[in-house]
């Protein structure tokens, strides 16, 4: 049985606003960085998974989209990793 890491990634879509990006933005300005713009907060969530690739896959897919993100108001993209 293999192990592998994962990384899930979930951010808000473009069309949903950033308080908490918009807040960072501006203490950026504020601290002399204000050629900095645009900047939205996410979530990194890491797992550690075991079993087959292709069992791994479904359901981190399965647990991406309906646990650690809300597919209405978040995108969300995962990256997986087998360890040795």
């Amino acid at each position: 049985m293999s192990q592998y890491h994962a990384k899930v990634f979930v951010t808000l879509k473009p069309s949903i606003l950033d308080p908490q990006g918009r807040t960072v933005e501006r203490a950026l300005a504020h601290l002399e960085h204000a050629n900095v713009s645009g900047v939205r907060v996410g979530k990194l969530i890491e797992l550690t998974l075991h079993g087959d690739r292709a069992q791994v896959e479904a359901q981190l897919q399965d647990i991406t989209t309906n646990v650690l993100s809300n597919p209405i108001m978040e995108d969300a993209r995962w990256e997986l990793e087998e360890h040795q």
